[in-house]
Order: structure tokens, then C-alpha cells, then sequence
């Protein structure tokens, strides 16, 4: 799983700022492998559509996935024949490396691609673009399962689709409806710091990279698209499937270990008034309030069944330090991970270190809660003992957050945050990290795809 990456964080969302006149707004990408049939009335059709209806200057790009027959003849033609069309060859298959490719060297601002069966509807092209452009969403992508959709396709499909998509909400809590629709949108100062984490170079590129944006807190827009199914689709379903549980696990185990680091795509707070710092409170406080609580009930659960089976062979005070020790150690690294956000291995045993001695101090408090009790009774009941052990375990939770938040994960992004150049995009180049975007919100103006073009001598 790769981690590398650009520094820093991304900028707060804005309006894309004007480009050069011509300048493309748009790159369609079309991943093509063996499309010598379908390849110039999908591009014609496609190219047809965004000179009528896209306000602003366009490409489309022919990604050709070393193809074997007479493709990458057809796309070179129909470059010569249409200014706004141009093609890539890569000599390796692979869609997610095709897309991967194009995007990285595009100068287009806003990033799209779409199968060249065109299932998708074009009308939702506008609409899957818009946010992106506006400066609202982060990424695009069209959907098959939303209830205004319409879509024809046969069971067989249908089953495959949503079943992939409950696997994907159970096993990696994906919010987002539709990971394998074959029409999205991406934004290209997002993309030139996603992409590189993204490890996939097949058909599940779209979906770890729709995971790791959703979980870095991007913001994932979602278009009701209508699809007719193509009933010549060329892809190997039990294969695909195959390699998309493959990555699933992947992703998940990534995640879980914390080894991606996604804080470098996080965003700042925007303008929505439920983002806006209260002020005299700390930072993240609400948040991690909450996290805290599911934490400490979820182990105060696991601490009592631990104490209530280490009851059965011990005294009580000897299950009670048992319990809390393991469940300390639980606990720990669930508010580390979950909590206070800190991901990967550094510092984790300095972390354990500083919550057993938090622990120390819960051991205290429960144990001499246990001390009084069977100092004031010589044989309580079991309930009895789990009612002061609740108790006891209530005081000690609020001082074990005090602690956490001030001692053992203290906020230090203040410190610590690069500060981020600001962002200029005269100077990017092609294949390049983008720098950023300019501070300047200028609207875009609309340009027709003719408007430069030398043949015309107005």
C-alpha cells in the first residue's frame, strides 16, 4: 500500500479561478482496450454533446490500454479530425492506470471519465461536473442505486452490483451508493495528492479511491444517472469480483492499521455555521466527547464481562486488576485510533505507557471502592459489587479524559501544521504535484471549443 505523498493539506474549497483563454476546463478521459468498433461513434456522440451543452472549453482524451487491433489507429484519426480530441497510449492494461496516467499529466481543472459504451446518460455530465467546478464537492460520482435513477439492466448485474455495495458498507463503512458506475468526476488539486495512495491499477481504483477520499472527509457528490446495461461488456465478472474482494481486504487492513496518511487530505472548515470554531471551547472537543463515551461504554461492557469470568476462579480484587488491565490496554488504543485520530505504529508504546498509569489511577479508585465495601459488609452480593464498581468506574472515566486530552494525546496541530504556501496555478505543470489555486475567486467565463481555433478568421 503506498503512503507517499504530497505535504501539507489541501486548501479551502473555492470557485475555480480563470484559466488562460482555451484552456481546457473539462478532460474527459474514455479508458479504451480493443474499441475499434465502438470507438468513433462513442467519441463523435460524446464530443457532439459537450460542444452543444458545456459552457466552457473541453477535452476528451482516448486512453488507449495497449490495445491489439485497430484502435489506436481509429483514435489517432479522430485526433486529426476534432481539435478537442486528443490520445495516450500506455503499452500495460488497466483501467485505473490509464486513469491514473491521464489525470496525473492533465491541466484541466476539473477531471472526469466515462466508459465508451456510454451507458450513462450524457444529460448528467453538467450536473456531475457543476459541484466540482462551484468549488462544493471534491469528488463526483453518478449513481445507479439512487431512487430517481432509471436503469435497465438484467438480475444477474443488478445482484452483482448491490451486492458489492453492501460488502462495501459492512466491511469498510462506504457511505457513497454506487462505487462501480463507470461515470465520475474528480477535481485536479484533490487528484494530484489522492491518486498516490491509491495503490489499484484495475477495476478497483474507483472504489479505494472513493474510500480513502470519504474517509479523509472529502466531500463526494452524488448525480441519479440513467444506465442501459451493454450487453456486449467485454468485463470478466467472477475475475473483476475476484479482485475487488482482494482489495477490499487490503484497503480494510490499511485503515485499521492506520497506515495511510490521510490527514494530508483534509480541508479546513468552510463557511456552513456548523463548522465555525466555538469560541472558549477546545478544538475537536465535541467530537471527541462522543468518541469517548462509545469508547469507554463499550469497554466498561467488555471490562465487566472479563470481571465476571475472572470472578469465577479469583478473589475479587485480584479479577478487578485483571479486568481493568486488559481492558485498559483496550481501551487505549480504541481512543487513540478512534478518538484522538492518532494513526500509525509512532509513539504507541509511549501512549500504552502513559494510560497504564491512567489505569493506575482507575485501579485505585475501583479498588478502593471494593476495599469500603467489604469493609462495611463481609459477603456482598455479585450485584452489589458490580453497582460500586459502575460507580467507581464513572469518576474514574472522567478524570481518564481529562488525562487523555491534556497528557496523553494532547493536540499539537497548532505546532506542528506546515504552513502552506499559497496557492498559484500559473506555474503548474503537466505530470507535476499542483501547487494550489489561486486566493482569487474569479467566476469562469464561457468559451466556446472554437473560439481559438485558427481556422476560424473572424
Amino acid at each position: 500500500m503506498r503512503t507517499d505523498s504530497s505535504p501539507g493539506t489541501l486548501p479551502a474549497r473555492e470557485h475555480l479561478p480563470a484559466g488562460p483563454a482555451g484552456t481546457p476546463v473539462l478532460d474527459v478521459v474514455i479508458p479504451v482496450y480493443n474499441e475499434e468498433k465502438d470507438l468513433q461513434p462513442c467519441v463523435r456522440r460524446l464530443h457532439e454533446h459537450l460542444a452543444r451543452t458545456f459552457p466552457y472549453a473541453f477535452r476528451i482524451t482516448i486512453a488507449d490500454n495497449a490495445s491489439t487491433d485497430t484502435t489506436p489507429q481509429v483514435a489517432a484519426r479522430l485526433a486529426a479530425q476534432m481539435p478537442e480530441v486528443t490520445t495516450f497510449r500506455l503499452e500495460q492494461k488497466g483501467r485505473g492506470r490509464a486513469l491514473r496516467a491521464v489525470w496525473s499529466a492533465s491541466d484541466a481543472p476539473v477531471l472526469a471519465y466515462m466508459d465508451v459504451d456510454l451507458s450513462t446518460d450524457l444529460n448528467a455530465l453538467l450536473p456531475l461536473v457543476a459541484p466540482l467546478i462551484s468549488g462544493h464537492s471534491d469528488l463526483a460520482i453518478g449513481s445507479r442505486l439512487s431512487r430517481s435513477s432509471r436503469v435497465v439492466r438484467g438480475p444477474k448485474r443488478e445482484f452483482i452490483s448491490r451486492a458489492y455495495n453492501l460488502i462495501l458498507r459492512g466491511s469498510l463503512q462506504a457511505r457513497f451508493s454506487d462505487a462501480q458506475c463507470g461515470f465520475k468526476a474528480i477535481r485536479r488539486d484533490v487528484a494530484q495528492v489522492l491518486l498516490p495512495l491509491v495503490e489499484d491499477t484495475g477495476w478497483f481504483f474507483d472504489t479505494e479511491m472513493l474510500v480513502l477520499a470519504e474517509r479523509a472527509g472529502l466531500r463526494i457528490h452524488e448525480v441519479p444517472v440513467d444506465w442501459v446495461d451493454d450487453p456486449d461488456s467485454t468485463v470478466h465478472i467472477v475475475r473483476t469480483a475476484t479482485d475487488d474482494l482482494k482489495g477490499v481486504w487490503r484497503v480494510g487492513r490499511a485503515l485499521a492499521t492506520g497506515s495511510l496518511p490521510l490527514d494530508r487530505l483534509t480541508r479546513p472548515f468552510g463557511d456552513d455555521p456548523c463548522d465555525r470554531e466555538i469560541q472558549d471551547v477546545p478544538r475537536g472537543l465535541a467530537r471527541q466527547l462522543v468518541g469517548f463515551c462509545v469508547v469507554g461504554g463499550l469497554s466498561t461492557l467488555f471490562y465487566l464481562l472479563l470481571y465476571s469470568g475472572f470472578r469465577a476462579f479469583t478473589g475479587s480484587q485480584v479479577a478487578n486488576a485483571l479486568a481493568l488491565l486488559v481492558s485498559a490496554i483496550a481501551n487505549t488504543a480504541a481512543n487513540r485510533r478512534l478518538t484522538f485520530g492518532v494513526r500509525g505504529r509512532g509513539g504507541a508504546v509511549r501512549h500504552q505507557a502513559q494510560g497504564l498509569v491512567v489505569f493506575g489511577i482507575g485501579l485505585a479508585l475501583t479498588s478502593g471502592s471494593l476495599a469500603a465495601l467489604n469493609a462495611a459488609t463481609s459477603d456482598p452480593a455479585h450485584s452489589t459489587e458490580l453497582a460500586v464498581l459502575i460507580a467507581a468506574n464513572l469518576a474514574a472515566t472522567v478524570l481518564r479524559f481529562l488525562l487523555f486530552r491534556a497528557w496523553v494525546f494532547p493536540d499539537r496541530r497548532e505546532d506542528d501544521a506546515p504552513v502552506a504556501a499559497p496557492y498559484d496555478s500559473t506555474h503548474f505543470r503537466a505530470g507535476d504535484v499542483a501547487d494550489s489555486w489561486r486566493d482569487a475567486t474569479v467566476q469562469l467565463l464561457p468559451v466556446r471549443p472554437y473560439d481559438n481555433d485558427a481556422r476560424d478568421l473572424r
